[in-house]
């Protein structure tokens, strides 16, 4: 058992190795959209269906995914289209940048804004918002998906950590 001075390091290079999915979480609210490519997600629940999308309190999309009905989560493969996307909304801030008008998208459900170049996507209305630590959570209640692509690869963690992030986590 490690001593407990050294519990978060040990912590810090068990998980560095993780290879879990990205997505990109896409929000509207007040006349804003916003959205921020995220690694912390997954579904936890079978029955009903639910999702829960984590999004840093630091992000510029945390202030519009606060005051939005529905949260639209696209689920990023490692095509080269997709992973530009996914280098836009991670490594560009939304405090600076309208990263809407550097891609296709279109409103989708809700008013969500769903990107065109990744169609393996859910839109969920938002149940609850759980304080995470430096993160909230999402829990999100599908009700419109789309699913285009089969079998493609997802873009990873570890493929994505190059990404220099528009804000720090």
């Amino acid at each position: 058992m490690a001593i407990p001075g050294t519990v978060r390091a040990v912590l810090a290079k068990l998980v560095a190795d993780l290879d879990y999915p990205m997505y990109i979480v896409t929000a509207a609210a007040a006349g804003e959209r916003s959205g921020c490519l995220v690694g912390f997600g997954t579904q936890t629940s079978i029955h009903p269906e639910r999702f829960l999308a984590c999004i840093s309190r630091k992000n510029h999309t945390m202030g519009v995914a606060e005051g939005a009905d529905v949260l639209a989560v696209h689920f990023v493969s490692d095509e080269p289209k997709q992973r530009d996307l996914a280098e836009l909304f991670g490594g560009e801030t939304g405090d600076a940048t309208d990263k809407f008008e550097r891609c296709a998208w279109h409103e989708g459900t809700g008013g969500a804004p769903l990107l065109d170049d990744v169609p393996n996507r859910f839109v969920g209305r938002v149940l609850e918002r759980f304080d995470l630590g430096d993160h909230v959570g999402f829990l999100l209640d599908p009700v419109d998906a789309d699913e285009a692509d089969e079998g493609v690869h997802e873009l990873g963690f570890q493929e994505a950590k190059d990404i220099e992030p528009g804000h720090p986590a």
